[in-house]
């Protein structure tokens, strides 16, 4: 799948699936905006880096966002890949959990997403990483289904929004993703039934592609064998 010439911003993109996507794309061709809160890593090979950038504050992300419109000479796409995870009962946590998840996880996005809109061509792309389990909660992932919840509601209606622009809004609902954390907080699970940080950035390579313009608020699993 060809993305030559897009240019791409990612968001989340130092963590174990963000570095995963930001290279896929550009083996695909793309030019990469890479912005995350953490520190950018020594090589970004070819991608332009911006770190230290809270998503969630509105002034850094248009910051953060305008920047890497600049330094890629415009914006085709963007992919929101910034969030995080908290296995928490109520009973155990509290309140300030579910702030904190949603902040990470859907107000990165929605934030981002305003940013980019500046930037974005009629016929350009959002991908937002939504979650499997906020199909059906289970114990201690309220925080994060909640948020994740929001993700997909979000990504609904900013796709009717753009629809007369064509700008295609999609997101993904991966189940247990096989990154190193995940296999440090569950030793004893069986890896090859979840689905690889690879498998997920091809998914999001086509949906940036010109072959996905007619998909647009698509909630789309993709769960390898959980």
């Amino acid at each position: 799948m060809s993305l030559e010439g897009k240019r791409v911003a990612i968001t989340g993109a130092f963590g174990s699936l963000g570095a995963v996507v930001v290279q896929t794309a550009l083996v695909a061709g793309a030019k990469v905006a890479a912005i995350d809160r953490a520190d950018a890593p020594a090589d970004t090979h070819g991608a332009h880096a911006f770190g230290g950038v809270d998503l969630a504050d509105t002034a850094q992300a248009k910051t953060a966002i305008d920047a890497a419109a600049k330094a890629l000479g415009g914006l085709d796409a963007l992919v929101n890949i910034a969030g995080t995870f908290r296995f928490e009962t109520l009973a155990d946590g509290g309140p300030e959990t579910f702030d904190l998840l949603y902040r990470v996880n859907l107000r990165t996005a929605v934030v981002a997403s305003k940013a980019a809109l500046a930037h974005l061509p009629d016929g350009g792309r959002i991908v937002n990483i939504g979650a499997a389990s906020a199909l059906k909660a289970g114990a201690g992932v309220g925080a994060y289904t909640a948020s994740k919840s929001g993700v997909m509601r979000f990504t609904e209606s900013l796709a009717e929004e753009l629809k007369a622009r064509g700008i295609t809004v999609n997101a993904l609902l991966p189940s247990i993703i096989d990154t190193p954390p995940n296999r440090r907080d569950m030793p004893k699970a069986d890896f090859g039934k979840w689905v690889k940080p690879e498998q997920l950035a091809d998914v999001i390579v086509f949906l940036l592609s010109d072959q996905a313009s007619a998909i647009t608020g698509a909630l789309i699993p993709v769960t390898g064998r959980v």
